[in-house]
C-alpha cells in the first residue's frame, strides 16, 4: 500500500524537468556575451548560470524525497548541474517503469568527470601543477627579508611552497626584485616549480597620522611576587652623534654626547633626577665599541635635556665641569586614541595629525578625539546610520552625522576597559556604496613590474565587473592579456556581485578567486563568515574556477612557533580549496612544513565537499579486537 506522503519518480521527473528547462531558458536569456568569454570557460561559463538557475530555488524537500529513494541528492552537482540532474532523472525513469527514450545532455554540458577535470585543469593553468602527493597548493606571502635572505626563500620552496605571493602594498621595486631573483635562484637549485603573485594593494580606507606622544623612555627592573629585583634593568648608553645598535636585548637605549661617554669606565656611577623628580642612578657594567652597558634597579622616565653626572669610581679624578652632561633626542612615543562604548569619534577629511580627546579638570569632555581618513571620497558615500569598523573590527560604531569635511561616529563596541586605535588601520563600512575606483596610482605604477616579473596579479577590493574590465585592459596595455587574475572577494560588494565578477574574468585564460576572510569577516559579520565562505566555493565551483582559502591559516604558528587547536582545524578545511594561503612570520616554513603534511592526511579524506571513505583506523582496531575476542 502507497503512504500518502510518498512521491511518485514521475512526479519527481516533473519537476526535475522544470528545473533543467529553466536552466536552459536563462542560458539562453542573453543576460551573458558568451562571446566575449574565453573560449576555455565557455561551457564552466553556462554551467555558472545553471547553478544560478537551481540555487534561486530552495530544493530541500526536493533533496529528502530523492534521498528517500536511494538517489543522489544533487549535493555534489556544482561542476555538472545539468549533467547531475539527468542522471537522476534516468533512474526516476527506469525506477517510474517509462518507456521513454534515454535522456541526452544539451551540447556543451560538462558531465561529472568533464565538470572535475575543468576545474584541475583551471587550477594548473593559474597555479602551476600539484606537487607529488598534494593537491592543494600552498602560497606563502613574503616578509620584506625574502628580498635579502635567498636560505628563507630556498627553504619554503623545499618544505612545499608553490606560490610566493608578494604585497605590493609594502616595500618597493627593489625589493620585489630581490625576492623574485631569490625565488628564480631557489626554483633553479631545488628543481621544484613555484609561481609568482603580486598584489595590487587596491584603495584600502585607513586611518591617518597621529601626533606624536610624549618624548619620554621609562625602564624598570624586574622583579618577584614580592617586589624583589630579581633583574636589574639593562641599558644602552649609545653617543647621539653616531648611535649604535645594541647587539642584546636593552629595556633603553639613551643617546649622551661621545666625549662624556669616552671617560666612563665599568664601575662608574650616573647620578640624576629623573622626569617624575626621583632620585636615581646607572652603574656602568661595560664597555662595547663607543657605547655603555648599564644597569639600574629602579623604575626610571627619561627625557629629552635631563641632567647626568658622572661619578667616576674611587681613585679616579675627573674635573667638575666634565662631569656633567645632559641627554640627547629623544623619539616621540607613537600615540594612540583611547575609545570606549558611548565614545564621539571625528574622522576628518584633511590628514593633519589626529589627537586624543580632550577632557577639563572635572574629567568633563571638551573636544572628542579626531583623526583623518586616508580616501576622500569616503565623505561622499558614507551615510548616518550606516554602521563602521575599524582596527580590523575591534571597534565597531555608528556614522550619526556627515558635512564634506568630517563625520562623526558613535562607538558602539569595545571591550569594557576601552580599545586603542592607532595610525594607519583598517576602515570597514560594510553598508556604504563606496564609489571607488579598484585601481589606485599606486597600482598602476606597479602593473609594468607585475608584468614582467609576476604570473598572477591579486586583484584586492574588486567590487563590480567594470573593476574587472579595467584591470584586463591595464594589463593589455602592457602585454600583460596572459598574466593570471585572482580576484579578492573581501568586501561586501564584491560579494554580492560574485557571479558577474566570475563571469568578467572568464574574458581572460588563467582566472581564480581569494577569499580574503579578514575584510570578508568584517564586511559581512562573523556570524556570517561559514555560510559566506560556503558559498563562495560552491558557485566558484561551478565555474571551474580554483579558490585560494587566505586569512589567518596557521596564523598563531607562524608567529610564535605554536599552533592553536582551532587553526589546525581550520588549516585542514582547506582541503575544500585549491590553495591554501600562509602569512608571514617568524616560524614561517615551519608553518609550510606543517600545513603540507596536514593537507596530504587530509585528501584522503576530503575532495572538496565529498568525504574519501577511506579505511578508518578505529574501524581496523574494532574489527581486531572483534575476531580477537
Amino acid at each position: 500500500m502507497q503512504n500518502e506522503n510518498q512521491v511518485l519518480p514521475q512526479q519527481l521527473l516533473e519537476k526535475l524537468s522544470l528545473l533543467c528547462s529553466e536552466m536552459l531558458q536563462l542560458e539562453g536569456s542573453g543576460m551573458v556575451d558568451f562571446a566575449g568569454i574565453h573560449s576555455e570557460h565557455r561551457a564552466s561559463a553556462s554551467n555558472l548560470i545553471h547553478y544560478l538557475a537551481l540555487r534561486r530555488h530552495d530544493i530541500r524537500q526536493l533533496q529528502a524525497q530523492l534521498a528517500s529513494l536511494g538517489l543522489s541528492s544533487l549535493g555534489r552537482t556544482e561542476s555538472h548541474v545539468i549533467g547531475g540532474l539527468h542522471a537522476v532523472m534516468k533512474a526516476l525513469n527506469q525506477l517510474a517503469g517509462s518507456a521513454e527514450a534515454s535522456l541526452d545532455l544539451p551540447d556543451g554540458v560538462p558531465t561529472i568527470d568533464e565538470g572535475d577535470a575543468l576545474l584541475e585543469k583551471n587550477c594548473e593553468v593559474l597555479l602551476g601543477p600539484p606537487p607529488p602527493g598534494r593537491t592543494v597548493r600552498i602560497m606563502v606571502t613574503m616578509p620584506s627579508e625574502a628580498a635579502t635572505d635567498y636560505d628563507l626563500v630556498r627553504d619554503l620552496v623545499l618544505h612545499g611552497m608553490d606560490c610566493m605571493r608578494i604585497n605590493c602594498a609594502h616595500d618597493g621595486p627593489e625589493a620585489w626584485s630581490g625576492m623574485v631573483s631569490n625565488l628564480r635562484r631557489a626554483v633553479k637549485e631545488t628543481g621544484r616549480p613555484c609561481k609568482i603573485s603580486m598584489d595590487l594593494a587596491g584603495p584600502k580606507l585607513r586611518t591617518g597620522p597621529i601626533e606624536p606622544g610624549p618624548a619620554v623612555l621609562k625602564y624598570r627592573p624586574q622583579r618577584d611576587d614580592f617586589g624583589r629585583v630579581v633583574s636589574p634593568a639593562r641599558i644602552w648608553l649609545t653617543p647621539g652623534s653616531q648611535p649604535e645598535h645594541a647587539p642584546a636585548k636593552a629595556d633603553a637605549s639613551i643617546p649622551v654626547p661621545a666625549e662624556w661617554l669616552a671617560q666612563t669606565k665599568p664601575g662608574d656611577y650616573v647620578r640624576f633626577t629623573d622626569a617624575r623628580g626621583a632620585s636615581r642612578s646607572l652603574k656602568i657594567t661595560g664597555v662595547d665599541g663607543n657605547s655603555r652597558w648599564a644597569e639600574s634597579s629602579r623604575t626610571t622616565y627619561i627625557v629629552p635635556g635631563l641632567a647626568l653626572e658622572l661619578h667616576p669610581r674611587a681613585g679616579k679624578r675627573i674635573a667638575k665641569s666634565q662631569r656633567l652632561t645632559r641627554i640627547g633626542t629623544i623619539p616621540p612615543k607613537p600615540q594612540m586614541l583611547r575609545l570606549s562604548v558611548g565614545d564621539t569619534l571625528v574622522l576628518t577629511r584633511s590628514l593633519e595629525p589626529g589627537r586624543p580627546a580632550k577632557y577639563d579638570e572635572k574629567k568633563q569632555l571638551i573636544s572628542p578625539a579626531r583623526i583623518g581618513v586616508t580616501l576622500p571620497e569616503f565623505f561622499n558615500c558614507v551615510r548616518p546610520g550606516e554602521p563602521i569598523a575599524l582596527d580590523d573590527g575591534k571597534i565597531g560604531g555608528i556614522i550619526r552625522t556627515v558635512t564634506p569635511e568630517k563625520v562623526t561616529v558613535e562607538i558602539m563596541h569595545a571591550r569594557p576597559v576601552g580599545e586603542k586605535l592607532g595610525a594607519e588601520k583598517g576602515i570597514n563600512v560594510p553598508e556604504s556604496q563606496l564609489h571607488l575606483s579598484s585601481l589606485t596610482k599606486h597600482d598602476l605604477e606597479a602593473i609594468p613590474f607585475i608584468v614582467k616579473n609576476a604570473d598572477i596579479v591579486g586583484y584586492s577590493f574588486v567590487r563590480k565587473d567594470a573593476d574587472v574590465h579595467e584591470l584586463q585592459s591595464r594589463l593589455a596595455e602592457h602585454g600583460g592579456e596572459n598574466l593570471g587574475i585572482m580576484l579578492k572577494i573581501e568586501t561586501r560588494e564584491g560579494f554580492d556581485h560574485l557571479p558577474e565578477l566570475l563571469l568578467a574574468a572568464m574574458r581572460s585564460r588563467a582566472v581564480g578567486v581569494m577569499i580574503a576572510r579578514g575584510d570578508l569577516a568584517i564586511e559581512c559579520g562573523y556570524q556570517r563568515l561559514a555560510e559566506v565562505q560556503e558559498e563562495i566555493l560552491w558557485i566558484c565551483e561551478a565555474a571551474h574556477m580554483p579558490v585560494i582559502w587566505a586569512t589567518q591559516v596557521l596564523e598563531s604558528l607562524a608567529k610564535t612557533g605554536v599552533p592553536s587547536r582551532s587553526e589546525i582545524t581550520d588549516a585542514a578545511m582547506g582541503e575544500r580549496a585549491e590553495c591554501v594561503m600562509l602569512n608571514k612570520g617568524p616560524y614561517i616554513v615551519t608553518a609550510v612544513r606543517i600545513l603540507d603534511d596536514i593537507l596530504r592526511r587530509m585528501q584522503s579524506h576530503q575532495e572538496k565537499k565529498r568525504s574519501m571513505l577511506r579505511k578508518l583506523h578505529v574501524a581496523s582496531a574494532f574489527h581486531a579486537a572483534a575476531s580477537a575476542a
